[in-house]
């Protein structure tokens, strides 16, 4: 590379003098490189007449290319800054509805505010195939309601709160600080599907309390749901999470008593540590989470720390 460079100078600028001053060496050390540099090509690059050089041409016809060589360097030393710096690169997220409708949403516009030239990938999909993404390395990071046991993953607490039921603020239920499964027992109910982890709580809570569950309405997403009890459709059995994809004050949440901490997992693969990008979106991520708390005013919700996950990638 020191040899190209001089090699590159002297082309540019015509003389081992000028050669020297930019490269803050001495001419007689441009001298002894480019003669170093035709030792190892086999050829002459430079003829030497009357104290002017002279570019060969095998030494016109390596010059582009070398300064292609350059230029490409260039942007290997660009992008190494960059990637240093959390500026570039690629980060790929999978996650289920909930965290996809209700935080990542900002937390990737937040993100890429600092870092324009990073590039996400964002997909929503099923605890399973966020796990199945995650193990076969076609996700940096995944996120998901509680947690799925799958080889080559590392599952960590990211942030909770507590299940409960999502009403207009004008419900008379809203007066109340929590709820039991009795005072909803004859509302229309809006539940996620039974084979979700929310419409699994539910079935739970109801069966231990002996009160019937009877569904009204079943759906895959709980800014469905939320959309539903706008409407006026029903009520709704939900976590906190979908509360913060709803920004509007029209609809409150009341959690069961007791209470039930629905917890949101932080995917990771287990046997390589996080890029410098992933962590910075994790970070971002629980800044995003501590301030719709306080937005929400939701004291149920409890943030874990960046500190007691990120130990956990080798556990």
């Amino acid at each position: 590379m020191r040899e190209l460079e001089v090699f590159r100078r002297v082309m540019e600028l015509g003389t081992i003098t000028a050669a020297a001053e930019m490269l803050h060496i001495s001419q007689p050390a441009v001298s002894r490189t480019l003669q170093q540099a035709e030792r190892r090509l086999g050829f002459a690059l430079f003829l030497r007449r009357k104290k002017r050089l002279l570019a060969t041409p095998e030494a016109q016809s390596l010059f582009p290319e070398t300064v292609n060589a350059f230029a490409a360097f260039d942007v290997v030393q660009k992008r190494a800054v960059d990637l240093r710096a959390g500026r570039a690169g690629v980060l790929n997220i999978a996650a289920i509805s909930a965290f996809a409708n209700a935080l990542l949403p900002d937390t990737v516009a937040q993100f890429r505010h600092s870092r324009p030239d990073v590039t996400i990938t964002l997909q929503s999909m099923s605890a399973q195939q966020v796990t199945a993404h995650v193990a076969n390395h076609q996700a940096d990071l995944g996120l998901v309601i509680d947690s799925i046991a799958a080889p080559g993953v590392s599952v960590s607490d990211l942030w909770a709160t507590e299940f409960g039921c999502a009403m207009p603020h004008t419900h008379p239920l809203a007066s109340k600080d929590h709820v039991v499964p009795a005072d909803i027992e004859h509302e229309p109910l809006i539940c996620l599907s039974r084979h979700l982890p929310l419409g699994i709580h539910a079935v739970r809570i109801f069966a231990d309390a002996d009160v019937p569950l009877k569904v009204a309405i079943e759906v895959s997403q709980s800014t469905v749901a939320c959309a539903l009890v706008r409407a006026g459709a029903g009520l709704a059995l939900l976590d906190g999470l979908a509360m913060m994809g709803t920004p509007s004050t029209d609809l409150v949440m009341r959690p069961f008593h007791p209470s039930i901490k629905i917890a949101g997992k932080l995917v990771r693969f287990r046997h390589l540590l996080p890029s410098r990008l992933a962590h910075e979106f994790i970070e971002t991520l629980n800044d995003v989470i501590a301030t719709q708390n306080s937005v929400f005013r939701q004291p149920t919700a409890t943030l874990v720390t960046m500190a007691s996950s990120y130990t956990e990638r080798n556990s």
